[in-house]
């Protein structure tokens, strides 16, 4: 809120500032909705299908179904669709809306941005002012694009309006072993202060130039896929972000205790020196060296301040099940690094320390050992976050946060409320960055109003030909000029966007599904 005062210099500028902004408290998710494509296929289907063995996708890749579209979807039907049942489902209205923000990987224009589609949800309620555009590096672009939004609210720009963060994407490879690792699906999310779900201030972020996925082909939507090199790099990614997490907050509780320490200092001396000093050193120390011996946490690694167990779930980008899964059994394995003598461990072949930092990233012992150590935890912590994976396959920059939509729906809010959620997020190429919320307030209203896990299971399962002759249309049309799509209605959900036509001057046209 703007306080109503402009007072003026001689010369006449306004003097900016007393426009006085109270600082935002609790920035975080004020809404949530999520999209996806009305049909999916089975994994467990397309095993048959393929003519490979039984399991290799639904064990070895640990993926149950796949959301799939045709030629009436593209990029912005997506944005328009879950922007528009944000903005709807929440009573949101237009001109309270500063910033706008998208992030995907699925670039239909080489200039044109999505955020500039999603204005004509703005502009035509008079509100053209609205700060942010695309971020695009791989699945990390939902991520910088969240972190811009926060940091504008946060920054002195801030004009006292909330944002809106988009992400989504249209994941499909080429007839290959990638292909069973697709997915489609949006995510919108409405940023703001007073939150029910707050993100706290520390990132760990990991970056580096790697050609694990890319897609260089602009004449394709197919990426180029490493295999291998794509595993080893989430998995360094997340050891880096991770490490980075857990230093800064072992750095912040240092200067917080030097805080607390130097007050004690102060008021000790106006209390008494002696008793205010003594017994606040000894009490400090003596609590300090109890709590950290308690925790099993190790003096010697700084970074053991920080552990798994500090918060309550785990959310992941997802490529696929199989990866969420050794990922957090990486997690677990740095905890051991750091802290080998906690009682956690005493199961642990010590042997496991001196494995180097590189050969530990394909060394199937460790993998084997921590996924075992951690299954109970992953079914308790992670296993909530992954119902849109499950069905929906990987939705790249919307997998995160259609993780934490997952984690949202299938916790009760009274269980949720007060609880701590540890998030990585990551994109090939590769950006990374590991960072917490904390649920401070009702999360029924965000899981009500996007009924998630009813939307998930009306998905329509259709034949794997359907989900491979919607391939063969996108492909004979990508980039096409005076197009009509040829996609049928009857296959999208009410309400949803469409394109309806695509003109000589590939200009893009878009119809909306009644709403039934």
């Amino acid at each position: 809120m703007v306080v109503p005062v402009t007072p003026a210099h001689a010369n006449g500028h306004v003097d900016t500032d007393a426009f006085v902004h109270p600082r935002p408290k609790d920035v975080g998710i004020l809404g949530m909705e999520m999209y996806f494509p009305r049909r999916c296929i089975s994994e467990e289907d397309l095993e048959v299908f393929d003519g490979v063995a039984k399991g290799k996708y639904t064990i070895g890749l640990g993926q149950e179904y796949m959301a799939c579209t045709d030629d009436r979807e593209d990029i912005n039907s997506f944005a328009l669709t879950v922007v528009s049942s944000l903005m709807e489902k929440y009573n949101v209205d237009p001109k309270s809306i500063g910033r706008l923000d998208v992030g995907t990987e699925t670039i239909i224009d080489k200039s044109k941005s999505v955020k500039t589609v999603l204005m004509d949800l703005f502009a035509a309620h008079g509100n053209t002012d609205i700060e942010g555009i695309d971020s695009k590096n791989a699945c990390y672009g939902s991520t910088a694009a969240l972190f811009n939004a926060i940091n504008w609210i946060e920054s002195s720009s801030w004009d006292g309006r909330n944002a809106i963060v988009f992400a989504g994407d249209i994941a499909i490879y080429a007839e290959g072993g990638a292909r069973p690792v697709g997915g489609a699906g949006a995510c919108a999310m409405l940023i703001g202060p007073g939150a029910p779900i707050v993100f706290e201030p520390i990132h760990g972020t990991y970056m580096a130039n790697t050609y694990d996925f890319y897609k260089p082909k602009l004449d394709s939507e197919y990426p180029e896929v490493d295999g291998p090199l794509s595993i080893t790099t989430y998995l360094t990614a997340l050891d880096n972000s991770y490490s980075r997490f857990r230093e800064k907050t072992a750095k912040a509780k240092k200067l917080a205790h030097l805080h607390c320490h130097a007050n004690g200092h102060t008021n000790g001396h106006s209390n008494g020196h002696a008793n205010g000093h003594t017994n606040g050193h000894a009490n400090g120390h003596a609590n300090g060296h109890a709590n950290g011996e308690a925790n099993g946490k190790s003096a010697h690694d700084p970074k053991s301040v920080f552990a798994l167990d500090d918060v309550d779930y785990h959310v992941f980008h997802s490529p696929y099940g199989k990866l969420v899964q050794k990922g957090h059994a990486r997690l677990l394995y740095n905890d051991f690094l750091s802290s080998p003598s906690s009682p956690q461990f005493s199961n642990v072949d010590q042997a496991l320390l001196d494995v180097s930092p590189a050969a530990s990233l394909t060394d199937k012992n460790i993998e084997k050992t921590f996924v075992a150590h951690a299954k109970s935890a992953y079914s308790s912590r992670v296993g909530p976050s992954m119902h849109c994976a499950k069905r929906c396959g990987n939705m790249y920059t919307a997998s995160l946060y259609g993780g934490l939509a997952s984690l949202i729906s299938a916790v009760e809010p009274e269980n949720l409320r007060g609880k701590r959620i540890s998030m990585f997020a990551y994109g090939s190429g590769c950006a990374s960055s590991f960072y917490a919320l904390r649920v401070k307030g009702d999360t029924s209203e965000i899981r009500g109003k996007m009924d998630l896990l009813n939307r998930l299971a009306s998905m329509k399962v259709v034949p794997c030909q359907e989900y491979i002759d919607s391939l063969k249309l996108r492909e004979a049309n990508h980039n096409a000029a005076a197009y009509a799509p040829a996609g049928l209605l009857e296959n999208m959900w009410p309400g949803a966007y469409y394109l309806e036509s695509i003109d000589s001057r590939y200009r893009r046209k878009y119809g909306r599904v009644p709403v039934a």
